[in-house]
This record gives C-alpha cells, structure tokens and sequence, in this order.
C-alpha cells in the first residue's frame, strides 16, 4: 500500500519537528518547502524531500501540491492567509498553523465549494487551548468563566529579562501591544496589552504573572461564556520592565530624527532585544498551560474543569518544548484526519472538534505517545 504523501510548507522552528515526527517509523511519505536553505540543510541524513521556493511567488511552490494528499500550513503569517487560500483550491485536506490575522472562517464556503477539509489555529495555543476549551465547555450547560494562561520561558532564568523567546521576537513584541479581546458580562471588549496582571503557583516552575493578550481569537465568537481570557504567562517582574520599554517609547512605530538620521524605535528596540532574546542552541525552554472553565452542569451543579500542561524539550532531539508542543498538536490532528474521524469539508475551528469526544481522546492519546500530557481535573462545588 502506497504511503499517503504529505507536504509542510514551511521548514523552520516549528515545521522541522513537524516534518520529523510525521517522517518517524516511516509512517508517511514526507515532503518539505522553505525559502531557507539554511533551514532545509537541517534535513540532511533524512529520508524527507526538500523543496526550495518563495511562498510569495505562488509558481515557484504550487505545483508540488499536486502530487501530495495531505498539506501542514506553517509559513510565517503576513503570508499564511494567501497560502491556506491556495492550498484550499486543490480539494485536500490541510492541517494551518500559520496564525495570521485574518479571519480563517471568512474561508468556509471557499472550502465547502472545494471540498475541502481544513483545521485551523491547531497549534498549541491557539490550538489545544481551544480544543479543550470546546471541550470543557461541551461538559458545561453555562460557563461563567473560561481562562487560558500560556507562556513558553528558559528554563534558565537570567536577569533582566529572565525570557527566551521560543517563536519569533517579532510576534512576542506584538502580544504587548495589541489591545486584548476579552469577553465581560458577555460581551467582546478591549483591553490593553499587559493589563490585569496576576501571581499564579505552577507545578514544577513556581510562581508566575500572567497579563492579558490578545489568543483568544476565534472563541470570542465560538464559544458563549459571562468572562473569557487568555494572558500570557512570564517570570515575575518582566511585566514591569516591558512596561517601562512601552511608556518610554521604545515600541512607537513613529520615526524620530537622531544625527539627522530618521530612526523608527520599534525598530531599534528589536535590533536590541533579538539577539538578547534569542534561545540558542542548548538551551532548555518549558511550556507552561493552564485551561480553567467554571460553570454549571445540565442539572445545575457548579463545576471546575481544568487542563494542565508542563512540557520541557527533547534536548536529544534539539526540539524545543513550544516547538514540540505547538508542532505536535499539528501532526496529530493530520493524524485524525488521515484515520478518517473528520472528513466534512469546510474550516474546523478547534474549539468545535472539542464538541466531539472521540477526537478529543484521539488527540490526547497521540501527543501523550510523545511524551505531551495535558492532565485533566474536575471539581464539583
């Protein structure tokens, strides 16, 4: 029987794992595309097919599509829409971790019109944050609050920052100023980056602070509840010093004149911290997550439901945990397509795959195979 073939386009932090794990025990036929050849020379010694091409150049890439029947979208987002957009045109299934900003919902009838099964935001977080959040709330008749806390931290700390940036520094600097979407009394609102911040103990790391930012993303529409949040999760104290960077200026977008030279501070900021938040080879990251739904039951009983995640990274592999546990949320969900328990076209939320148990279980069960466990707790009040 011929191996199904599978396409990730996309070969840096978070694709190789992918590519990797989906290679493993020789269970598919892999492929990979980048524009790096940097990032696909990290392929050398594998059986996985590398791919030169400019995601931006639809010719230079597309017509690998046709001989693959699965695709994993993980180009980086000022492309990913225009990407999964494309991809969706070939009728086959894709798993999209691209996380950009538009809409993928806006995409729905495109898919349905294709036949075309696609699962969206099936990273981490957003990703299992929302597939559990979905399924907490499929134990729940009325939730009065839902929380996500998430962050990825060093397992060293070192002062000032005491941070590591596991995914891009660009994206991390957006989640202190993009306002944050919440949900009060019932209704979407917005409140700044950084905001309502709080101490909380975790096992195995101690005590944290979370803040408001904006992961939220679909579930402010999918999912009804009184309060909704997600706040990113650091070491105590970063919070004051990021803070400090924002109320100086350090990330305005305006250009100021220095030595006659027009300088964008956003730009400097970056050119500074990058490096300083760089995890280089060898060093140890952890993921930390903690999904909490309160509310009540069909017969009225108040109940807690809760998911706990404390991930460190397989240092023999090189693979950091945020990549482990963002790129194997992935291949596990192409997994569930490919044994043939979602095949409706159109695009899956992962809050809605969590109204369906036997998905939830799959999921669970296969990144648990690698070493990801996500540990459940109910209480009843």
């Amino acid at each position: 029987m011929l191996k199904k073939r599978v396409l990730v386009l996309g070969a840096g932090l978070i694709g190789r794992p992918m590519a990797l794990d989906l290679q493993r025990n020789d269970e598919f036929s892999v492929s990979v595309v980048d524009i790096s050849s940097k990032n696909l020379s990290r392929f050398e010694g594998t059986n996985i097919q590398c791919h030169q091409a400019d995601f931006r150049e639809l010719s230079s890439w597309f017509p690998l599509t046709g001989s693959h029947d699965y695709f994993i979208n993980a180009v980086p987002g000022f492309i990913g829409f225009s990407t999964l957009k494309s991809l969706i045109s070939t009728g086959k299934p894709i798993v999209d971790i691209a996380f950009y900003p538009e809409d993928p919902l806006s995409l729905d009838e495109l898919a349905k019109k294709h036949q075309c099964t696609v699962v969206c935001d099936m990273g981490v977080a957003p990703g299992m944050s929302h597939l559990l959040s979905g399924y907490a709330a499929s134990m729940l008749d009325h939730i009065e609050r839902l929380v996500i806390y998430v962050g990825g931290l060093p397992v060293l700390r070192q002062l000032p920052w005491q941070y590591k940036a596991v995914f891009s520094p660009s994206d991390v600097i957006e989640e202190y100023t993009r306002p944050a979407r919440l949900v009060e009394n019932g209704k979407i609102v917005i409140k700044e980056a950084l905001s309502d911040a709080e101490f909380l103990d975790f096992e195995g790391v101690g005590t944290l602070e979370a803040f408001n930012s904006d992961g939220l993303r679909s579930l402010v529409y999918t999912l009804k509840a009184d309060f909704m949040a997600e706040k990113t999760l650091r070491y105590p104290g970063h919070i004051d010093l990021i803070k400090a960077l924002k109320k100086s200026g350090f990330f305005s977008e305006e250009a100021i004149s220095i030595h006659q030279q027009n300088i964008v501070p956003l730009d400097f900021t970056k050119t500074m911290l990058f490096d300083q938040w760089k995890l280089n080879d060898g060093e140890a990251d952890l993921t930390v997550m903690r999904i909490e739904a309160q509310g009540t039951t069909a017969n009225k009983q108040k109940s807690t439901i809760s998911f706990d995640l404390f991930d460190k990274p397989d240092m023999s592999g090189g693979i950091h945990s945020m990549a482990r546990t963002t790129g194997y949320a992935a291949t596990s969900a192409l997994r569930m397509i490919h044994q043939g328990l979602l095949d409706k076209p159109g695009i899956h939320m992962p809050e809605f795959l969590g109204k369906d148990e036997t998905i939830v279980q799959f999921m669970l069960n296969d990144q648990s195979q690698r070493g990801i466990n996500y540990k459940k707790t109910i209480l009843m009040h």
